[in-house]
């Protein structure tokens, strides 16, 4: 560990001003000049000798690399193309699989210096489910940045490191929501004009919202590669320049600022867990965590239904894996960044995919106990947990990052649903009983004696070939917990001959 490193990170921190939420638009819309912001900083922070601080020569050779106006004009077709989008596609110039770029700790303290006045520094609390989990847990809530995900972060460091003629042709990005909410919001505080190209399986509350922020949106292409072949289309026509939501290298550092905050807030931690998409954010996070805390282990998540970062490091570098339909739909990246891939495959303690069902049982833990609404990507971290997969965990003093809280109303309502089937609470059943007066509420009768809560009840005689007398009933019912249905479903066997149960979707949870 750098020792230098991180007290420059404390001295930059304490000399941040404190700002209330009260006036903090107010703060955000007044926009800071790139000169403005590097001057104060001068008499806060030595620039130029603090080992692994906030340098401004890495800054300024970083920006220089990346000539932005240069890039926009020159969006070319390469007949050796390596992206995931086909020979015949224009390349993201900043995502070269031929020459990847590494970010490093002072181009994320650079970043966090920059945004100070522009994000929240959002809570690290101890979590509610500590006990239940076995460790000492701690939630990073960064759902609760304005816009409802981390990608303000390093969306407003990509804006603020844009050079003025580029500032004023304005960007482009692809997204399927939380990195286009996120350009469009601070785009609009920082007066830049931001074009997002959003594939039509986006959320539709995502779309609205970007819409809300004068922003130019196009809802076009199937899924995220369609989106983001024809916004370097747009961007290669308009002259933009693109910025990749999670493979550009400002991208990455501004994610990273996640993890001087946590290393602030949890200094003794053992463990920093991270629900993985593109890469941007375990890149960013693990730079700054193995820099100031090189025992702390990194521990990246995905979802079973796009695993494309276990892929790249089975293969050893970027492929592209196929998509299904997944609760953590921001995550549903088919190739990880190759940028973000190089920078933190190295850092990466382990990687472990998480089944969807406990997604949807992590939904509803963060809602009954934390009182925290989030989306399937940002429950992941927390669902690698739950299930079991990070039992080596047990008794240390674990980070969760919960990144994302942009989820439908309808969406969160059938996740809920399916964490309560999930978790053994919501039981479907069919069972034959008398069709004489007094059949079907003593069934009922029965069920509410043992405390069940009836959620639907159905009734059908047409489809009994073998007793005219008898009524098919079908119920959805919900109970206490796993034990609770277990009494159920023996209660039941015992007082009708011809009762079935629907498999029930609760992973390590058999019933009976």
């Amino acid at each position: 560990m750098s020792s230098n490193a991180e007290k420059t990170f404390i001295a930059m921190r304490s000399s941040a001003t404190k700002r209330s939420t009260r006036n903090r638009d107010n703060d955000l819309c007044t926009g800071y000049e790139e000169e403005n912001v590097r001057t104060e900083g001068i008499s806060q922070i030595n620039l130029q000798n603090s080992e692994g601080g906030v340098q401004k020569k890495r800054s300024k050779k970083l920006a220089k690399e990346i000539d932005h106006d240069a890039l926009a004009k020159n969006v070319v077709t390469s007949e050796n193309n390596m992206s995931a989008f086909g020979p015949n596609d224009p390349d993201d110039p900043l995502c070269d699989p031929n020459a990847p770029r590494t970010i490093h700790f002072e181009d994320v303290t650079s970043a966090a210096f920059m945004i100070k006045h522009g994000i929240l520094t959002t809570p690290c609390m101890k979590s509610q489910l500590s006990d239940m989990c076995g460790m000492e847990l701690y939630l990073k809530k960064d759902f609760l940045q304005v816009t409802g995900s981390f990608k303000e972060r390093g969306a407003r460091y990509a804006l603020m490191m844009l050079t003025e003629e580029q500032k004023k042709k304005g960007v482009i990005s692809a997204s399927l929501g939380n990195h286009a909410l996120a350009l469009c919001y601070h785009g609009k505080c920082l007066n830049i004009p931001v074009t997002v190209v959003m594939p039509i399986i986006a959320p539709i509350m995502k779309v609205q919202s970007c819409c809300n922020l004068n922003a130019v949106v196009v809802v076009r292409g199937k899924d995220m590669g369609e989106a983001k072949r024809i916004a370097l289309e747009i961007a290669q026509e308009k002259q933009l320049l693109y910025i990749n939501g999670y493979d550009h290298p400002h991208i990455m550092a501004g994610q990273g600022t996640l993890g001087l905050e946590i290393v602030e807030q949890v200094p003794d931690l053992d463990a920093v867990v991270v629900p993985v998409g593109g890469g941007g954010l375990i890149a960013g996070v693990s730079t700054a965590v193995k820099t100031l805390r090189p025992h702390v282990k990194i521990i990246g998540v995905e979802t079973e239904k796009c695993p494309s970062f276990d892929a790249a490091r089975i293969s050893g570098k970027p492929i592209s894996v196929p998509i299904q339909p997944t609760l953590a739909d921001g995550l549903a990246v088919p190739t990880v960044g190759y940028n973000a891939f190089v920078t933190a495959n190295r850092l990466i303690d382990k990687m472990v995919v998480v089944g969807e069902e406990w997604v949807a049982i992590s939904i509803l833990r963060l809602v009954e106990v934390e009182k925290s609404v989030v989306e399937g990507a940002g429950a992941t971290g927390l669902a690698a947990i739950l299930s079991g997969c990070l039992d080596e965990l047990k008794g240390k003093k674990v980070v969760v990052l919960i990144c994302g809280g942009n989820i439908d109303t309808t969406v969160l309502g059938r996740c809920l649903e399916r964490g309560l089937a999930a978790d053994g609470r919501l039981i479907k059943f069919s069972a034959c009983v008398s069709d004489r007066p007094g059949g079907i509420s003593d069934l009922c009768r029965l069920m509410a004696d043992l405390g069940v809560s009836v959620k639907d009840i159905v009734h059908d005689r047409a489809w009994l070939t073998n007793d005219l007398f008898s009524v098919k009933v079908k119920v959805i019912c919900e109970t206490r917990d796993l034990d609770h249905s277990k009494q159920l479903i023996e209660v039941l066997k015992q007082n009708y001959d011809r009762v079935t149960f629907e498999d029930v979707p609760s992973p390590g949870k058999s019933l009976p």
